[in-house]
């Protein structure tokens, strides 16, 4: 490990030490800044592919409801993947993974005997985001 500051013009000096390197001012008279030092990630995807299905649950009255138990599930699937709840601006959102693929949204609320929970279909092609909203009925 390299301990020993090197100067260069302007009487700022470098110090390294191990993964931080120090920028001191006037010879080491004051920390001005410490950064990482970041190492070559070759070989590895710095980047996860995914698609966003985004999307808002909206009131009788067309205002946003927050609180609400939200699952997702692909289409060909019986049961739910995700499960989340609507923030208090009755918006929530979930990473999948990219590629051709369609979602069910549901909302999880009661309804009356026979009738279906509010639903929406999401079809995604590739890494993409996708706003739904879904509308409650009373």
């Amino acid at each position: 490990m390299n301990t020993n500051p090197t100067r260069n013009r302007g009487g700022l000096a470098v110090l390294s030490l191990g993964a931080t390197v120090l920028f001191l001012l006037g010879g080491g008279r004051g920390v001005l800044e410490a950064a990482p030092q970041f190492s070559s990630t070759a070989g590895k995807s710095a980047k996860q592919d995914y698609a966003l299905i985004y999307g808002t649950v909206w009131g009788p009255d067309n205002h946003t409801v927050p609180g609400v138990s939200i699952t997702i599930r692909r289409a060909s699937d019986k049961k739910p993947k995700w499960e989340l709840v609507s923030d208090r601006r009755g918006e929530f959102a979930q990473r999948v993974p990219a590629g051709k693929q369609e979602y069910i949204v549901q909302a999880n609320i009661k309804t009356p005997k026979g009738q279906p929970k509010p639903e929406v279909t999401v079809h995604i092609d590739d890494d993409e985001r996708r706003d739904v909203g879904i509308h409650l009925s009373q």
